[in-house]
């Protein structure tokens, strides 16, 4: 009777240590969704492809009128805009991407990539095979992916208060028929005409905050009833009835 009841004993104090060792070793360990998954941790120095996929999450947090390069380097600039994310979502603030990010990230994101906030069918009401546009489908999908992050980030920064897309991609057909420029943005996929709760100069202000280069709204010709955001390398900012 003794022994059995050692042996009973015994076999709780296993279980109980096995219990204790499985949660030590899975505690921080980052749970993601279907579309991406990062190991270990990042920091400045890295390079490759988990670093642009970050990179491509962190393109809304570059800092004033300025943009995030999405080149697989982790660099100070990634750095610096990890570190705002971090401090944007009350994360540790230490420009160190671990499982408290990667987790956060998981978070954000739908089994496609997207922000939860934002979604291809959004970013294109014009063609759902994203062609015929100024670049190949593949690019203008993927410029219209940055795209939502940044407007992620920037929806965050305003209380996560809705935002409507009223226009992102464009074939030439439909940029012609919607009487768009022939130099649109829109064409490239990285264009998103915006509306919702905030009033469009709080929109446009914001905005140059989030990594967009190309901004117009009230007073820019054709934009009082919209904010308009891209990613334009000449930069180019314009809503003088904002002032």
């Amino acid at each position: 009777m003794f022994r059995r009841v050692i042996r009973i004993v015994l076999s709780v104090v296993m279980l109980a240590t096995a219990s204790v060792a499985l949660s030590v070793s899975t505690a921080g360990t980052a749970q993601a969704d279907g579309c991406y998954t990062w190991s270990g941790t990042l920091e400045e120095g890295d390079r490759g492809e988990a670093v642009r996929q970050l990179q491509i999450r962190l393109a809304g947090y570059p800092g004033y009128d300025s943009t995030l390069a999405i080149d697989g380097v982790f660099g100070p600039h990634t750095e610096s805009a990890l570190r705002r994310f971090q401090d944007a979502y009350n994360l540790s603030v230490d420009g160190v991407a671990g499982s408290e990010t990667f987790n956060k990230l998981y978070a954000l994101q739908d089994n496609d990539c997207t922000p939860i906030h934002f979604s291809y069918a959004e970013l294109n009401t014009c063609n759902s095979t994203w062609s015929g546009g100024a670049v190949s489908a593949s690019t203008a999908k993927a410029n219209a992916l940055v795209t939502m992050w940044k407007l992620e980030a920037l929806r965050h920064a305003l209380g996560d208060d809705p935002i409507t897309i009223s226009s992102g991609f464009r074939s030439y057909s439909c940029n012609s028929a919607a009487g768009g420029a022939s130099t649109s943005r829109h064409l490239y996929g990285d264009a998103a005409d915006m509306t919702g709760t905030h009033s469009l100069c709080t929109l446009v202000r914001q905005a140059r905050y989030h990594g967009f280069r190309e901004i117009l709204g009230p007073g820019y010709p054709g934009h009082s009833d919209h904010a308009h955001v891209a990613h334009d390398p000449s930069k180019y900012w314009s809503a003088s009835s904002c002032f």
